[in-house]
């Protein structure tokens, strides 16, 4: 609900952005300033598109989505990322076109006041996007955040360039600066497809692994004497985290569950109820003995040797670990 709401904000603030940069281009003239106004139409599409997207996945689970619809996500910043790649394909076709005849730049210094203050705009609303889409695994939130962090960051090089439009006169310089943008879309445009597809074919998301697997070391107890094959599917802003947890051999099934619970209470802590568990329970083996740090254990075989510290190699192995790790 809260990317929902947020992707509403993102694209009233598209439209502004966008007017913004067509009343700059207007007074100025400047082709440069030209692209980056008609970028911010993908963004204003992209914004529909993410809003679509985001209403989709947060439709309850059925029947014929047992995981619920939160892969849409992916799906729509993909699109975002092509409208993206493509416009930055089309305007440099049309600004290598017109080389041969640049045009004079008209009202510098009113331009490059409206084109600070929408770049600086774009940045700060992207990293509130970003961040918020990192909190809440957002894929169309962060798609579109850092979409306008690219936007912020080319508006920057932009404003340089005009400076030294502004100074030099040399007008041709307002047709590169607007091939210049147009790589810069298309290298972003790839880059959130890029992220898009790996969502889609369940790529490994190591950083997220990483602080999964680093909140649970620092959680860990006596009875969760071993964690392996842990792995993460990524459903929108659902996570769907499963693994191995062994216990001690001898525990019956309410104390294995009890055992489970503890864990899952442990990742919900950290990632609130946007992550769903799937744990496999194992008993553990004799050679298990000496990495268990479990005190008072009247069927212990071997003397406690070490403690495996969790970490990305070891616990996404599908096997038991044991005193060689």
């Amino acid at each position: 609900m809260e990317s929902f709401q947020l992707q509403k904000k993102v694209l009233v603030f598209s439209v502004f952005q966008f007017c913004l940069k067509i009343l700059a281009w207007y007074l100025t003239a400047s082709l440069a300033i030209l692209t980056d106004g008609l970028e911010s139409i993908i963004n204003i599409i992209g914004s529909v598109a993410g809003l679509a997207a985001l209403w989709f996945a947060m439709l309850p689970k059925d029947k014929n989505h047992p995981y619920g619809h939160g892969k849409i996500e992916f799906l729509s910043a993909s699109f975002e990322g092509f409208l993206i790649a493509i416009t930055g394909v089309v305007i440099f076709y049309k600004s290598y076109q017109s080389l041969g005849t640049p045009k004079p730049v008209e009202k510098m210094d009113i331009g490059l006041v409206l084109v600070a203050i929408s770049g600086s705009l774009n940045y700060f609303g992207g990293k509130y996007c970003v961040n918020r889409g990192k909190s809440i695994h957002s894929q169309q939130l962060m798609a579109t955040g850092r979409h306008l962090i690219a936007d912020a960051v080319s508006t920057l090089f932009m404003f340089g360039g005009l400076i030294l439009l502004f100074f030099t006169q040399w007008w041709i310089l307002d047709n590169l600066l607007a091939m210049a943008f147009c790589i810069f879309l298309f290298i972003t445009g790839y880059g959130i497809i890029r992220d898009a597809v790996g969502g889609i074919l369940d790529e490994a998301d190591d950083e997220l692994l990483k602080t999964v697997i680093e909140h649970l070391e620092a959680a860990r107890i006596d009875n969760w004497v071993d964690l392996h094959n842990l792995r993460i599917i990524k459903y929108g802003s659902t996570l769907h985290l499963d693994c191995h947890l062994t216990v001690p051999w001898y525990f019956n099934v309410h104390e294995a569950h009890a055992a489970v619970e503890l864990l899952e209470t442990a990742v919900k802590q950290h990632f609130g109820t946007s992550v769903e568990l799937f744990v496999h329970t194992d008993g553990c083996l004799p050679y298990s003995c000496a990495i268990c740090t479990k005190t008072g254990c009247q069927h212990r075989q071997q003397e406690f040797d070490h403690r495996v510290i969790w970490n990305l190699d070891n616990i996404s192995k599908n096997s038991k670990h044991n005193k060689m790790l």
